[in-house]
């Protein structure tokens, strides 16, 4: 189990901008696939964005063209980067790893591959 810590949630209105980040620990940000989630009240958790150890990325398409994942190796943090908010994008947003995978694969954002946890960062976007 590794612990990652996520930063970065707030509250702003329709059509806003928020900048998520995921620390985690040694080097799993460049080994691994890092992944974001987000759960809304309610409602089951749903994969948001993932980038493998490649660099590669994958976005779902409720947020497609709306934010951006990278990561910084050195600094081992994934960062989700999300304009354009609208009020249903509101929720609880995790980060996530597989420990299991290094690459992207056909569904990269199956939540039962992942096992590996942060607590959750709060965004609420207000119309």
């Amino acid at each position: 189990q590794v612990r990652l810590m996520e930063s970065g949630g707030g509250s702003v209105q329709a059509g806003g901008s928020l900048r998520l980040s995921c620390v985690g620990p040694g080097n799993i940000v460049s080994r691994y696939v890092m992944a974001w989630f987000r759960q809304a009240p309610g409602k089951e958790r749903e994969g948001v964005a993932a980038i493998g150890a490649d660099g590669n990325t994958a976005y779902s398409d409720s947020m497609k063209g709306r934010c951006t994942i990278s990561k910084d190796s050195a600094k081992n943090t994934v960062t989700l980067e999300m304009n354009n908010l609208k009020p249903e994008d509101t929720g609880m947003y995790y980060c996530a790893t597989d420990l299991t995978r290094r690459y992207l694969t056909a569904a990269p954002m199956d939540r039962v591959d992942y096992h590996n946890w942060g607590q959750g960062t709060q965004v609420i976007v207000s119309s």
